[in-house]
């Protein structure tokens, strides 16, 4: 679709003719190469709507997003602070309203609905809570003209896999969430938080269920290796076996995913 190649920072990047990127310069350990800042219009509209406008502090950046048109909508696919931080400023740029599951991230408009169907800028934009990442991710699946794309905020990146937040995520949820992408993503372009898109949604999604199938099972013999239950292990202790081939400024990471699959098989 476009001659530019992610990342490219400071530059629209159009990934289909109603979809394009910017790319936030936020990089680091939890956000790839940066925040996927996604701007949505069907191809002429002079309307646009804005998913994700980014952290707090990148003043250019919402400027250049401002910059796309008229915008009517700002969408909100988390709570994560690279997601959010900007609202305020998004606000006071565009004047548009913000939608998310959360009332906290809320102005101006109604929270989301599960299945809610969004007309705006010629675009058919529907709602799908998808847990587990954060207890308010929600997903936008976006229809135009026969063709499909879904934002997945952080529930599926563009690469590497997705860290699991224990003060409201869970696993449970998220094993969910990626079945419901999988059944809902047919024929989808897959539109990430973070990293680069993908042409085909559903065989991410399957690679995302396998991955975390493995490390469940990991984890189950990490505990039978330690003489202890899930309810009792010590996250720290379980992250230094099965994550042992992972590079260690990554751990805390994989702690925060660690005590999500501890919780998820002390329920089982």
């Amino acid at each position: 679709m476009s001659e530019l190649q992610h990342p490219a920072y400071r530059e629209v990047r159009p990934v289909t003719d109603f979809a394009s990127v910017l790319l936030c310069a936020n990089p680091g350990m939890m956000t790839l190469d940066g925040t996927n800042t996604w701007i949505l219009r069907a191809p002429g509209h002079p309307d646009c709507v804005v998913v994700d406008p980014g952290p707090k502090g990148k003043k250019k950046h919402v400027k250049a997003v401002a910059a796309q048109g008229n915008v009517v909508l700002g969408l909100i696919t988390h709570r994560h602070y690279d997601h959010t931080g900007a609202i305020k400023d998004f606000r006071k740029q565009t004047g548009a309203p913000v939608r998310a599951r959360s009332a906290g991230y809320t102005r101006g408009a109604e929270v989301l609905a599960d299945r809610e169907v969004i007309e705006a800028a010629g675009l058919t934009i529907t709602v799908l809570y998808t847990p587990g990442h954060t207890g308010d991710s929600v997903s936008f699946l976006v229809e135009f003209d026969g063709r499909r794309a879904m934002l997945t905020g952080d529930t599926i990146l563009g690469g590497g896999t997705t860290v699991l937040d224990p003060k409201d995520g869970s696993l449970r949820d998220y094993m969910n969430s990626l079945n419901r992408l999988i059944v809902e993503g047919e024929e989808c372009v897959m539109l990430p938080g973070h990293g680069p898109d993908h042409a085909e949604l559903i065989p991410v999604a399957r690679f995302y269920k396998a991955h975390r199938e493995e490390r469940i099972d990991q984890v189950r013999a990490a505990l039978v290796e330690l003489g202890v239950s899930a309810k009792d292990a010590k996250p720290g202790k379980v992250v230094k076996k099965v994550y042992a081939d992972v590079e260690k400024k990554l751990w805390p990471a994989a702690k925060m995913s660690v005590k999500t699959q501890l919780a998820y098989l002390a329920e089982a």
